[in-house]
């Protein structure tokens, strides 16, 4: 699957904030050309969290094990949780330095390089073999970040009538 038919299921999710640095942009030039998803109806980037998932089209510093220099490649990456992580990768995020993972490895769950002892998982150049699972992955991390976010909003309003 493309990426960009992945781009295209995630900007139905409702409250969707994307965030795609362009070259010229304020943002820093290692993240133009990646793409971050937030849940944030108000249209506003989150100062407060991180992106519930991101395509990254390029190594940064110090994430180099995907390969994703060589041409053609890029990673999904999402924020699933430690049971949806141990149901896509096979093992629970705690056995992450046992695993013996390649990181480079197309088209199939892994634990994300640096990220993955926090429930992150990723996959390099989506296709056949995860795609529907890794859509599906995204809906309940769009849904989970969104789940956050209310609760959130709930807790400060209380806080405010108090």
């Amino acid at each position: 699957m493309s990426m960009e038919q992945i781009l295209s299921e995630v900007r139905t999710f409702n409250g969707l904030l994307e965030l795609a640095p362009l070259p010229g942009s304020e943002h820093p030039e290692i993240s133009w050309g990646d793409h971050f998803f937030y849940y944030a109806p108000d249209g506003q980037v989150p100062r407060n969290r991180q992106p519930y998932a991101t395509i990254v089209t390029k190594n940064y510093l110090d994430d180099t094990e995907s390969r994703l220099d060589h041409e053609g490649r890029w990673r999904l990456n999402m924020n699933v949780g430690a049971e949806a992580f141990t149901d896509l990768v096979g093992y629970p995020p705690e056995e992450i330095d046992e695993s013996g993972a390649d990181y480079s490895t197309t088209d199939s769950f892994l634990p994300h390089p640096l990220y993955g002892a926090y429930g992150w998982v990723c996959v390099v150049n989506p296709a056949s073999a995860t795609i529907e699972r890794a859509l599906e992955a995204l809906r309940v991390a769009h849904l989970a970040d969104r789940r956050r976010v209310e609760r959130r909003q709930r807790r400060g309003d209380a806080s405010q009538t108090a």
